[in-house]
């Protein structure tokens, strides 16, 4: 099946739409839901998604393990600082990622597949300095356990929903699957909002794309996720037992633009409240090395309008490439470190230019 759709850009859109992963899988739903899946990928880019299959005590036991990470000793949490990781993993206290050159209002802790680091003074590329082990607490050794479980649980479901975008598409549903293979690039944020004072800065995380596939968030009851529409930025409130699913930028460009990445943003909490979130980055794998192309059926093909490119923070296909300038831009001292050409060039395009791009220096 093949989806037409038509955007009309002054539509208003107030709430997100509600996405049943299961009705993929039943042949008296599955042609509805794809065209489901696709209009509303073009309108908004965002959605709830249910059905998914995963076990609530699942996300419950990962929520709870989140929190008593962020209730440690600071000490404890910043041995496992990011800047001790070369590949990007680890704590990040609050004000330590930008986002347009702004400090986000949040602490959080980076994990991504666990796998062995890859020797880059040996005539690999820089980016492979990416791939490599996490760092884990001392003091929560329950939390390993859950983190991997999650990476893998909620992979297949990604996976699962990855086919269905492809269908909706008129792909075969198998047509990514190279670029998303073992060994994997997903990533994971555990992340914390306090409360900020009334009159500061309210920027839990600044407007932003996400760069990877798909992103599937679970948030707790505390509101702050704000969407931008075509009329205005929209609130996402929880939604018990579903993920907030949105479109990254890898999928812009593989579709040449067709489906949307869209901006969205995270407004801090009130004085004395927390928001706690676990977002999933389905992600290209390193070894894949570009993203292809696919070929949309004519009606689609005429729809697509090439994806968005940021002079500021530009997409690139390789994908080594364009995770590494996402890293790098999000955290300058572990970049300083252990990337200082890649560092030393963002410095100088960076030289004398406001953060005004509406794309996530991430």
């Amino acid at each position: 099946m093949t989806a037409v759709i038509e955007i009309k850009e002054t539509e208003s859109i107030t709430s997100l739409p509600v996405i049943n992963l299961a009705e993929f899988d039943d042949p008296l739903t599955r042609d509805d839901a794809h065209e489901r899946l696709a209009r509303i990928a073009r309108e908004i880019g965002f959605f709830y998604l249910e059905g998914h299959g995963i076990d609530p005590e699942q996300v419950a036991t990962l929520s709870r393990l989140s929190r008593q990470f962020f209730d440690l000793p600071v000490e404890q949490k910043k041995a496992i600082a990011l800047i001790n990781s070369s590949h990007f993993r680890g704590y990040t206290a609050v004000g330590g990622e930008l986002t347009r050159l702004q400090p986000d209002l949040r602490e959080q802790i980076d994990f991504g597949e666990e796998l062995p680091a890859v020797d880059t003074s040996v005539g690999k590329p820089t980016w492979w300095g990416l791939q490599g082990p996490n760092q884990w607490p001392e003091g929560l050794p329950a939390l390993k356990p859950a983190v991997l479980a999650w990476l893998e649980t909620t992979g297949r479901v990604a996976h699962r929903l990855l086919h269905a975008f492809l269908v909706a598409l008129g792909q075969s549903p198998t047509a990514l699957d190279p670029l998303v293979a073992a060994p994997r690039n997903n990533r994971l944020k555990v992340i914390h909002y306090p409360g900020q004072p009334k009159g500061a800065s309210d920027q839990g995380v600044g407007a932003h794309k996400d760069g990877g596939l798909l992103t599937l968030l679970v948030q707790d009851e505390i509101g702050g996720l704000q969407v931008e529409t075509p009329t205005g930025w929209i609130n996402v409130p929880p939604r018990k037992n579903a993920f907030v699913v949105n479109i990254g930028e890898m999928l812009e460009l593989a579709t040449n633009g067709y489906l949307r990445a869209n901006v969205h943003r995270v407004v801090s909490p009130d004085p004395g409240a927390s928001r706690y979130s676990i977002a999933y980055f389905y992600s290209p794998s390193l070894h894949a090395e570009t993203i292809p192309f696919l070929v949309l059926p004519p009606r689609l093909a005429l729809q697509a309008r090439g994806p968005e490119s940021d002079p500021l923070n530009p997409l690139f296909r390789h994908i080594g490439t364009n995770a590494l300038k996402g890293r790098v831009r999000s955290h300058l001292d572990v970049a300083e470190r252990y990337y200082p050409e890649q560092f030393q060039e963002l410095q100088k395009q960076q030289a004398g230019t406001p953060g005004h791009s509406p794309h996530r220096l991430a």
